[in-house]
């Protein structure tokens, strides 16, 4: 029965990204010339603050050399600043500039006004499911980003 139920999680799982992607995040894609890649790593810095490299690496599940291109295209537009650790000068860490927080804010306001129109369409009962689902799903995803790295995450390191 356990293997039923992972069985149907995977499944559904699966199935959720694309679609998420098409009725909620491709619309907003338009509203900003970055990257996806650089937005998430945006996010992660307004989050965490100042933090390395590796570290953003990790927390997006992103290969080093990606995350490097990336941080060098939001330097480039000072977005981010680059800072290398006062007791070890191979950790390089980075944090979001000032105008960097003024950008991520916009974006966050846009993509939060397309998200609002459309889900301003769903009657009072689909809000309310759709409202709690969408805490369990992120409860859960939280627990399980706590959790030890599985065989593919280790390998990807």
């Amino acid at each position: 029965m356990i293997q039923t139920n992972i069985d149907g999680v995977v499944d559904n799982l699966m199935h959720l990204q694309p679609l998420l992607y098409k009725n909620l995040l491709k619309p907003s894609r338009n509203k900003t010339p970055m990257p996806p890649g650089a937005v998430f790593v945006m996010w992660v810095l307004k989050r965490k603050g100042l933090i390395s490299m590796s570290e953003i690496g990790r927390k997006l599940n992103m290969p080093k050399p990606h995350v490097t291109g990336l941080v060098d295209k939001l330097i480039a537009e000072e977005l981010v600043a680059r800072f290398h650790d006062d007791n070890d000068r191979r950790i390089v860490n980075i944090q979001l500039t000032e105008k960097g927080v003024q950008i991520l804010t916009e974006i966050r306001q846009d993509i939060s006004e397309d998200l609002r129109a459309k889900l301003s369409k769903l009657d009072n009962e689909k809000l309310e499911t759709l409202s709690i689902a969408t805490q369990q799903v992120k409860d859960i995803l939280i627990v399980l980003s706590e959790l030890e790295p599985c065989k593919t995450e280790i390998e990807n390191k």
